[in-house]
């Protein structure tokens, strides 16, 4: 473990539980520092990156892989950035918050801080976060490896979404976790609303309790394979889209598809109106809305991404480009 001075905390949880919302709720907090954010995505464009709140934290984004795997390599690069940055003054910060993809395994994130001296000698693992969405965790833990590494890593394991639950499902949920990892401590949310002060500064992050979820945690190769049938596919576009042919789309999508959509979110450029539409989903479970108007600076284009099981390229993609707007209205709000 680390022994620096710089704490380190890392949001895992799988696709959709809530960790950009819990970023989101941490560095809106009046906590006096000033934190420097990793955001990881599986696919290939930047969406959770553009969700994170707009403050004077540095952001840097991680796109087109998963970082305890094919990136993994750019994390270590991009900490030493960091430090240099600081170092010269162009930068400061007193916290680190890495927010992994859905997908990822977070034991070769914390492997990171163990291995490597030069990092470890100014950085401190302060906790291994893992966000549930209490609606859909017990089928995720059955269908994918993920959720399972997610949850044995965890120091702390936050149960969102509690409000779609009743009481005897969150009962099973705690019976399950706790099987699999008995050591973290649990806590309860909605929209990823917890205390700071039960999530930042515990230093809890236990070396022997991830050896006894994985004795091979400290072989340096540490394997993570993800299922082939688990892809991405995204779309970027500057036409605008038609709001009634999008929820047609997706009305119609989410009933014949919907379980094999974990995730699909996206920023959107609607005609007729001059704010995003913030568009997000997990399986059957969707909304959209509208959150602020467009900057000057920014580029007003769509992007749009899904992650799922068996998605057919060809038949998105015509999909999408039938909700194109064929004429142009004039802005509203």
């Amino acid at each position: 473990m680390g022994t620096g001075e710089i704490p380190v905390n890392i949001l895992t949880g799988f696709l959709g539980s809530g960790k950009t919302t819990l970023l989101n709720n941490i560095l809106t907090e009046h906590h006096g520092e000033k934190v420097a954010v990793i955001v990881n995505e599986y696919g290939d464009i930047n969406i959770d990156g553009l969700l994170v709140l707009h403050s004077d934290e540095d952001i840097i984004q991680m796109n087109n892989g998963c970082i305890c795997c094919t990136v993994r390599g750019d994390l270590i690069k991009m900490l030493m950035n960091l430090l240099v940055a600081q170092h010269k003054g162009d930068i400061t910060f007193d916290r680190i918050v890495i927010e992994t993809t859905g997908l990822a395994d977070p034991g070769p994130v914390a492997q990171t801080f163990i291995f490597d001296e030069a990092l470890s000698s100014v950085f401190a693992l302060d906790t291994i976060i893992t966000v549930v969405d209490s609606q859909h965790i017990i089928e995720q833990l059955d269908s994918f490896e993920e959720p399972q590494e997610q949850i044995g890593f965890a120091d702390i394991i936050m149960l969102n979404k509690i409000d779609l639950v009743d009481s005897s499902r969150l009962t099973a949920i705690r019976q399950r976790i706790h099987q699999i990892n008995p050591t973290a401590r649990l806590l309860e949310s909605q929209h990823s609303q917890v205390a700071l002060s039960d999530i930042l500064d515990i230093y809890s992050f236990d070396l022997e309790s991830k050896l006894m979820f994985d004795p091979d945690f400290l072989e340096v190769h540490h394997p993570h394979h993800h299922s082939d049938s688990v892809t991405s596919l995204s779309f970027i576009e500057k036409h605008p889209l038609d709001m009634e042919k999008l929820n047609h789309w997706m009305a119609d999508l989410i009933t014949h598809k919907g379980q094999d959509l974990l995730r699909y979110k996206g920023i959107l450029n609607v005609e007729g109106m001059n704010e995003r539409l913030i568009f997000q989903g997990v399986h059957m479970l969707f909304s959209g809305t509208f959150d602020r108007p467009w900057q000057p600076n920014e580029a007003k284009e769509s992007r749009l991404i899904f992650i799922g099981k068996h998605l057919d390229q060809h038949a998105l993609t015509k999909q999408f480009n039938q909700c194109l707007a064929t004429r142009p209205l004039p802005l509203k709000g």
